[in-house]
C-alpha cells in the first residue's frame, strides 16, 4: 500500500538499541489511552521480558493494550509469558500461525515493525524483542509525530482484523480496538510517507525503490542485513553507478545470523565491484538495520530489500525527503562505513576456490528457494 505524502511530520533518528528502546518504553510509560505493538520477533527472554512489564504496567493502569505477533517469529515466546500478557489484560494475536495449510501460505509472514502510542507517537525499525537486540545486533528505528502516525496505526488496525489473525488461549482478552486519535501536525515538520507491501506479489516498497534508484543524482547508499537482491534491483544499482552516482552499499560481515545467506549475495559482488560499487562489510557486530539514503530521500523500516521479503511478507518503511534528515543519515552512515572493511576488487577477484564454492552452493539454495515463488 502506498500512502499519501504528508507534511507536518516530526521524525527522530534513534540509531542503536541504547537509544530506540529506552525512547519506546518512555513513551509505553506515559501512555493515556492505547498501546499498539506489532512486531515480527519476539522470544522469552530479557528484552521479551522488559517489554511484558511495560504492556502490562500499561493494562493494569486503564490503557488498552494490543499485541499483535507474527505466528512464526513469535514461536519462541514461552506459553507462561503469553499467559502473563493475557491474564493481565493485554490482548494477543499471532498472524498466520504455522499450519497444515498451502506452502504459500506459511511462507507469507507479518516482518512488519510498529509501535503507536495513543495516537500521538509512533516507533517503526528492523526491532524485536529478542535479546539479540540488547547488545549482538546493530539496529535503528524512528520516533514519529505528525500526521503520518494515522497511517502506521491504520496499518495496524486493518491486519488486527484480519482473517489470517487469531487469538490466542480461544480468546480470554475480548478487547475492542478503541476509537482513533487524530495525530498533531508540526508547521516546521518534515514531509513523510507510509508505504507497506503486502507480500505474494503486491510490492509497493520494491516499486518505490527502483523508481528512486532510477532518479539517483549523486548518492545511493544502501544498507539491508540480507544482500539477496533482486535481478532487476541489481541491474539498476550497476546501471546507477556506470552513470557516476556514489553508490555504496553497507552489509553484514562475518558476524552474520544466516551465514549461507551472505554467501549467497556474496556471488554477485563482482559484478557490482566492476562497476564501480563500493561495497562496505560492518565489522563490530551483526548489522540487522534496514534504511537508504538516495540523494535527500530516506527509506527506514522493517523491509531488508531482498527477494524473498519483498514477494512474500508484510512489510512498512518509512519514506522521508528532507536535505536535514538525510545530512543525519550520511553522517550515520559514514560512522557505519569507518567501522567497516571495504571489499577490494583486485582482491575480491582472487579470492580462493573456498569462497567461490560456497558462493555457488548458497546460491543454488537461493536459487532453489526463488522458484518456490
Amino acid at each position: 500500500m502506498q500512502h499519501v505524502w504528508r507534511e507536518g511530520n516530526r521524525i527522530t533518528l534513534l540509531p542503536e538499541a541504547a537509544q530506540f528502546l529506552p525512547a519506546m518504553f518512555d513513551a509505553v510509560n506515559q501512555a493515556q489511552h492505547y498501546v499498539l505493538v506489532e512486531l515480527y520477533l519476539m522470544a522469552s527472554g530479557e528484552l521479551a521480558n522488559q517489554v511484558s512489564d511495560a504492556l502490562i504496567d500499561a493494562a493494569e493502569r486503564g490503557v488498552t493494550v494490543f499485541l499483535l505477533l507474527d505466528g512464526y517469529g513469535s514461536m519462541g515466546l514461552e506459553r507462561r509469558d503469553r499467559a502473563r500478557l493475557e491474564q493481565a489484560g493485554v490482548a494477543l494475536r499471532f498472524f498466520n500461525p504455522i499450519g497444515f495449510h498451502s506452502l504459500a501460505r506459511n511462507l507469507s509472514r507479518d516482518h512488519r515493525k510498529i509501535v503507536v502510542v495513543d495516537g500521538d507517537v509512533a516507533f517503526t525499525g528492523g526491532f524485536g524483542a529478542v535479546d539479540e537486540f540488547l547488545d549482538a545486533w546493530y539496529e535503528i528505528a524512528l520516533r514519529i509525530e505528525g500526521p503520518v502516525v494515522a497511517d502506521w496505526e491504520g496499518l495496524f488496525r486493518r491486519l488486527w482484523h484480519s482473517r489470517l489473525t487469531r487469538q490466542a488461549n480461544d480468546g480470554q482478552v475480548h478487547l475492542a480496538l478503541p476509537t482513533q486519535r487524530s495525530a498533531a501536525h508540526y508547521a516546521d515538520g518534515l514531509r513523510g510517507r507510509v508505504i507497506s507491501a503486502k507480500g505474494y506479489r503486491y510490492q509497493a516498497i520494491r516499486h518505490s525503490l527502483y523508481a528512486r534508484v532510477n532518479q539517483a543524482n549523486k548518492r545511493l547508499w544502501l544498507c539491508t542485513p540480507y544482500f539477496v537482491p533482486t535481478f532487476t534491483l541489481r541491474r539498476r544499482l550497476i546501471r546507477a553507478a556506470r552513470r557516476g552516482v556514489d553508490v555504496c552499499l553497507l552489509l553484514p560481515g562475518s558476524k552474520h545470523d544466516h551465514p549461507g545467506v551472505r554467501y549467497a549475495g556474496q556471488r554477485f559482488y563482482q559484478a557490482l565491484l566492476k562497476a564501480g560499487v563500493r561495497i562496505f562489510e560492518f565489522q563490530p557486530t551483526f548489522i540487522h538495520a534496514k534504511f537508504v539514503l538516495i540523494d535527500n530521500w530516506v527509506s527506514i523500516g522493517s523491509c531488508n530489500f531482498d527477494h524473498w521479503n519483498l514477494h512474500w511478507n508484510l512489510e512498512a518503511n518509512q519514506e522521508i525527503e528532507s536535505q536535514a534528515f538525510a545530512n543525519q543519515v550520511q553522517a550515520l552512515f559514514e560512522r557505519n562505513f569507518a567501522a567497516s572493511q571495504e571489499v577490494d576488487p583486485t582482491a575480491w577477484a582472487a579470492r580462493p576456490w573456498g569462497q567461490r564454492a560456497r558462493e555457488w552452493l548458497y546460491g543454488v539454495v537461493d536459487g532453489f528457494v526463488t522458484r518456490l515463488k
